[in-house]
């Protein structure tokens, strides 16, 4: 409960000084008269607005699991990130009509010192705000801070962009200059919340986490038990904070069940010790068979009915399978 605790005061920290970023990118814009700096406060509505259905998220996925939502609430970060993707991709193609629209029409840009110290000061402030969102964000593995952080940055680097725009409108008297950065940075913000949208519909849709999957993987073989037959079936789902981790463990068939929880208890405490203790393991375990003699690492098997031949490494191919190692096809 404290990382949903900080992760929700954090985004509520954001939500308000998103708020009042905006109010000063507005104050620019009004002095300036550059739709490139409209093009910023612009993305800035899509902060707030998205700040704070980050923060509602946050307060959903902070929730506990109960009879309705067996694996929690977590899912309402995935929802959150991709309203967030979507409002992105809006303000973005809203931009390149207020840009096209602008070429139409001649405007001359102003008060560019006062202009561009204003905004200088939103991209200082925001870039220190979105590396605290991704550094606490990754730490609670928090997708809502995570996208926040992301956000922030993007509006950081658009932002560096309009005050270089604005310094050379301000040496050579090219106000066109202005329509061409407030476009070429629309193509950036849009591109950047479909990256979002599209990480966040592969969490709704439970795609697989490859980085995490590798890790568990290679994590998996370096520390690999005698007893510790056969892995297969193995999944990996992320909701909110908390891992959950399926596998089917193929055990020496003759262990009693104490013996065979003790290995499931050893899988989960290295699991933990490579990802936290936000996991949730749910480990089937098997009896082996003779097929399985031949690949079986077990030196002091007191019932081999085959000799060992080779080790099977396991690989994200193999698995993953809902099948045994070395089984017959039909098996």
């Amino acid at each position: 409960m404290q990382k949903e605790k900080q992760n929700f005061q954090l985004q509520l920290f954001i939500t308000l000084l998103s708020v009042v970023l905006f109010a000063v990118k507005m104050i620019a814009f009004y002095l300036t008269n550059s739709i490139a700096v409209l093009t910023d406060a612009l993305e800035s509505t899509v902060n707030m607005v998205a700040g704070g259905i980050g923060l509602y998220s946050l307060y959903i996925a902070a929730k506990p699991k109960d009879k309705d939502h067996p694996y929690g609430h977590g899912k309402a970060e995935f929802i959150s990130a991709a309203v967030e993707g979507s409002l992105i991709i809006t303000a973005g193609v809203y931009i390149v009509y207020q840009t096209v629209q602008s070429f139409f029409i001649q405007k001359t840009v102003e008060a560019l010192d006062t202009g561009m110290l204003l905004i200088a000061l939103t991209a200082f402030i925001n870039f220190i705000a979105g590396w605290w969102c991704l550094r606490i964000g990754k730490k609670n593995n928090s997708l809502a801070l995570k996208a926040s952080g992301k956000h922030l940055q993007i509006d950081t680097y658009s932002t560096s962009v309009i005050i270089a725009g604005l310094f050379i409108i301000q040496l050579t008297g090219l106000y066109w200059i202005d329509k061409v950065l407030a476009f070429a940075i629309s193509i950036v913000i849009i591109y950047n919340g479909y990256k979002i949208l599209r990480s966040s519909l592969a969490g709704i849709m439970d795609e697989a986490d490859m980085k995490l999957l590798n890790l568990l993987i290679f994590t998996l073989n370096q520390n690999r038990r005698n007893n510790w037959i056969d892995l297969h079936n193995l999944r990996i789902i992320k909701y909110g904070n908390t891992i959950h981790v399926d596998s089917h463990l193929t055990l020496p068939w003759y262990l009693n069940l104490h013996e065979a929880q003790q290995e499931v208890d050893e899988l989960e405490a290295l699991v933990m010790k490579t990802f936290g203790k936000d996991i949730e393991l749910f480990i089937l375990t098997e009896g082996c068979q003779p097929f399985s003699c031949p690949v079986c690492i077990k030196q002091d098997c007191p019932v081999r009915q085959q000799a060992f031949t080779h080790q099977v490494a396991w690989t994200l191919d193999n698995i993953l399978a809902n099948q045994k190692h070395n089984a017959p096809a039909s098996t």
